[in-house]
């Protein structure tokens, strides 16, 4: 019984997480070229992916990982203000990883007492190894493989069908990858778990425990996110970008999920696999350049467009038994509205794609009566589907119902029903008459005369011949 419950709670904890990655896909090409190897750019108030590059391609996350550490500590540690001790023997086997220089710490030291909220901002706004490796130990039960287990469970639960964890810090791992289509649909999910996007987009942090003891100078001591993006000044600044996680590995470039917001709407972008050098051998960030192109791609380009006007007549269905037109015109129930590239002109976009939901029609049909679906492609690509409805009535024909009336009956299952019943009762009836007529015969017919005479005993017969005796 107890296995029944959890099934049944897991299935309602599934659900609405299932129904959240509810996305459309128009796959528009970009004016510019990206560098990353591997893009998602993304419409968060319409779910709507508007590009995409390699984007179920196997990618190393490198410290993208942190988002999942993050969702995973706030779903099942709700104590954040409970304070930790820092022990630097929960993450000290990491300076002897293959790739040091991929480490980044907050410069917490060990012994520093500090809040789960604390670590959380530390390892979303600086890849803190500390910071990540503390919090798994913490919400694993002292046992950072079983949250590095909670990690994957979670991975399955939201349908990353090519994502694997293997750590929560984001150090190099081969067993260890993801895509930029999964860390999409993860950083959706993310966004919508309290607390997480308050903390993946701020800009600087002090902690709330002082450790005076391991830093004196507390204004030092303070976390600024790695997203250069998020500074008003410098040749990466951009108005509007936020947080979310950059990660850089030494054998797999760098990675970056950014949303950035204007003119009331917001993108995010995944980016992943972007060199670490460019031609020349010098340090880049093509990670954050790329970023920038899509999002001015996005801003310039694209808007709410009507794509089909809930006054557009879409078609006609015949109609039986009407009075006056024999057909009915269709038209969507809805507007239909869609964010669109400007570029791509609207009347490339098919709508000829129509069910009905039954092929013809009897009136009366009443206006709006629902009588199909329209699903609007472009490229072979599903943009939506829209009910259709009558633009008008169509009333019933009675002179011609009558003669429908009467023609169906003959072909109606009462009709056969009756004919049996009747010819039974005829049957019936004739061999009723049959019966009656043979009892009539057989009353009526006449009786032998050796019938109608009494019959005399011999006996009687002698004595009746002989003579009386004469009296003496």
């Amino acid at each position: 019984m107890k296995r029944i419950v959890s099934i049944i709670s897991a299935l309602f904890m599934v659900l609405p997480c299932m129904c959240s990655f509810s996305t459309k896909a128009v796959n528009f090409q970009l004016d510019t070229t990206i560098m990353s190897e591997s893009a998602v750019l993304m419409n968060l108030d319409s779910n709507t992916i508007i590009h995409q590059k390699n984007a179920d391609r196997r990618q190393a996350p490198g410290p993208l990982v942190n988002i999942m550490t993050a969702v995973v500590c706030l779903e099942n540690y709700p104590q954040l203000s409970d304070q930790i001790t820092i022990d630097e023997s929960v993450y000290d086997y990491l300076y002897n990883i293959e790739y040091p220089d991929d480490l980044l710490f907050a410069n917490i030291e060990d012994g520093d007492v500090l809040t789960l909220t604390d670590l959380l901002y530390a390892m979303m706004l600086t890849s803190s190894v500390e910071a990540a490796e503390t919090i798994a130990y913490k919400v694993g039960g002292n046992d950072s493989a079983k949250f590095v287990d909670m990690m994957n469970e979670k991975a399955a639960e939201l349908g990353l069908v090519d994502t694997h964890f293997t750590n929560a810090h984001g150090m190099y791992d081969p067993d260890q990858y993801t895509t930029a289509n999964d860390m999409t649909k993860l950083t959706v999910y993310a966004l919508g778990v309290q607390g997480f996007e308050k903390i993946a987009t701020t800009y600087s942090y002090i902690p709330s425990v002082k450790n005076v003891k391991n830093h004196q100078d507390q204004e030092e001591w303070i976390w600024t996110h790695s997203n250069i993006m998020m500074e008003q000044e410098g040749n990466y600044g951009y108005s509007g970008a936020k947080g979310i996680k950059t990660a850089n590995l030494e054998v797999a470039g760098r990675n970056s999920v950014i949303i950035a917001s204007r003119d009331g709407n917001k993108y995010l972008s995944v980016l992943m696999k972007s060199p670490l050098k460019n031609e020349d051998g010098d340090l880049t960030f093509y990670h954050l350049t790329d970023a920038m192109k899509l999002f001015n791609w996005a801003f310039k380009h694209f808007s709410y467009q009507v794509i089909l006007a809930d006054t557009a007549e879409v078609g006609e269905l015949p109609v039986e038994l009407a009075e006056g037109n024999d057909y009915v015109l269709v038209k969507p129930k809805e507007e239909f509205t869609l964010l669109w590239y400007d570029e791509v002109d609207i009347s490339t976009i098919s709508k000829d794609k129509v069910v009905w939901y039954k092929n013809t029609l009897q009136a009366p049909v009443t206006k709006g009566e629902p009588l199909g679906t329209i699903t609007l492609e472009y490229s072979g690509e599903e943009l939506g589907t829209v009910e259709i409805v009558a633009v008008s009535n169509v009333e019933r024909s009675t002179s011609k119902y009558n003669v429908y009336a009467a023609k169906m009956f003959k072909k109606s299952r009462w009709f056969h029903k009756a004919l049996l019943i009747s010819f039974l009762l005829c049957a019936l009836y004739i061999i009723l008459c049959i019966y009656s007529y043979i009892v009539f015969k057989s009353k009526s017919k006449p009786m032998k005369p050796i019938y109608a005479v009494p019959k005399i005993n011999n006996k009687d017969k002698r004595r009746r011949r002989q003579p009386p005796e004469d009296n003496k």
